[in-house]
């Protein structure tokens, strides 16, 4: 039966797969939502990969705690201009660079007395003033993405999703250096960690993990309801399905891999052997579909834990595991891979970002162009640990509401709250501040 809200196929066991919005099965008053998603790097970046006029800084021997004021800073004046030529890290957004908007010049204010690492990562997305919050040592309050899905998420089977890229089972720290999600001071909102966890989660009940592959149990519903459709929404129901049943195969490829890895006598545990590339754009795989088909409007995606020492097997670029914290203390030793990793990092946000532009919503617009979608950190450089100058890449218009091909460049002391503020109200809240922001970022805004 053609309906307007979102269409949901079951099959045998109780699995379903929920359809994106197609226009064969949309009210003429339907409106495509706008959606919001973090994709949250950790340890921060190389300042001369990353921040345009800053590619000949040379970073001396010696304490590089000390250096913190004295390297990596920006012009202190306001600049907005065409995103032209792009840095070594920023170079994988080259085919999308009219659809991202680079926004440099934002800070954050460290609050004394807790982990620079796990303050930079737990107060991310909550940018709480420092010392506001008294019943606890870090400056945590309820983060943007439960304050957003409060006004956006009412209507989704899913409020928010928290996705995490750390299947490591030996954690030494604690929540707040691998959590950018939260509640509310002090109540975690916990990420899945594992793609198979979250697909049984976003596709399946507590019966269907007995089968290999939902796909199977809903085609014959999938078929028939496929009669139903126009062809321009049955081309884009089979790219759909096609895409699940890709995401299926390379999760039961990854699965074999952690099995046949833990019969092996290794001196790491078998996650750092995992190819990270492939384990970070699987669980992207599972974001964008959950964002595309409205299984939620908010998301959060942690690429990595801060200050987490267990070594890592970024895809070709090394050929062992290596230890991004470890590396990042090591700058000036080490800043040819840590460059690569960054870079690393970047390619994968990209592979995100395109497939977003890629999937074409009913009305003719891409996913991306109804999403604000953006890349963050919440350290300037990882080895100084400076919380100014921050790296952030916003990606997708929200519909409309944000300008894109940008670069801007804000004074110094903007808060980072003021690009939370700005998304906000994009996502349709009417609120006046959010933590310790000063006021919307209008230069990257439309009207």
């Amino acid at each position: 039966m053609i309906t307007s809200r979102r269409h949901f196929l079951k099959g045998l066991g109780g699995a379903c797969l929920a359809l994106p919005l197609l226009e064969s099965l949309a009210g003429a008053q339907q409106t495509v939502p706008t959606r919001m998603a973090h994709f949250y790097v950790p340890i921060g970046v190389v300042r001369r990969g990353f921040f345009p006029g800053e590619e000949n800084d040379i970073i001396p021997e010696g304490n590089l705690g000390n250096l913190m004021h004295s390297l990596g800073k920006q012009s202190p004046y306001f600049s907005a201009a065409k995103l032209e030529d792009l840095t070594p890290t920023l170079e994988p957004l080259e085919s999308v660079k009219d659809k991202v908007t680079l926004i440099t010049g934002m800070d954050r204010t460290f609050q004394d007395g807790t982990d620079v690492h796990a303050q930079c990562a737990c107060c991310y997305l909550s940018s709480a003033a420092p010392y506001s919050i008294g019943e606890s040592a870090w400056p945590l309050d309820r983060t943007l993405d439960h304050i957003v899905a409060d006004e956006v998420g009412r209507k989704t089977p899913f409020r928010t999703l928290e996705f995490g890229c750390n299947p490591h089972q030996d954690n030494k720290e604690s929540i707040y250096f691998d959590n950018i999600s939260w509640y509310g001071t002090g109540h975690l909102a916990p990420s899945i960690r594992h793609p198979a966890t979250m697909y049984r989660r976003l596709f399946s009940d507590q019966l269907s993990h007995r089968f290999n592959e939902v796909t199977d149990l809903v085609l014959e519903d999938a078929r028939a309801m496929k009669k139903q459709l126009g062809r321009a929404d049955q081309v884009k129901f089979e790219e759909y399905f096609e895409s699940i049943r890709m995401i299926e195969q390379q999760m039961t490829r990854l699965e074999s891999m952690r099995s046949t890895l833990a019969l092996g006598d290794l001196t790491e545990p078998p996650e750092a052997y995992m190819p990270r590339g492939a384990f970070i754009r699987l669980m992207g795989d599972l974001m964008v579909v959950a964002l595309q088909t409205g299984l939620t409007h908010v998301a959060t995606f942690m690429v990595g834990p801060e200050r987490w020492d267990t070594p890592t097997m970024f895809d070709g670029l090394f050929d062992k595991p290596r230890s991004h914290h470890g590396m990042s203390h090591d700058q000036t030793r080490q800043i040819d891979d840590l460059l690569k990793v960054d870079r690393f990092h970047m390619e994968q946000f990209a592979y995100l970002v395109q497939k977003m532009d890629q999937i074409k919503e009913h009305d003719g617009s891409s996913l991306l162009d109804h999403t604000l979608f953006t890349y963050g950190s919440g350290l300037g450089d990882g080895s100084t640990h400076q919380y100014n100058d921050l790296p952030i890449v916003v990606a997708g218009s929200g519909g409309g509401r944000m300008r894109t091909g940008l670069h801007v460049h804000l004074p110094e002391g903007t808060p980072l709250a003021n690009l939370w503020l700005t998304q906000a109200r994009a996502m349709g809240l009417k609120i006046d501040r959010f933590a310790d922001s000063q006021g919307e970022i209008g230069s990257i805004l439309t009207g």
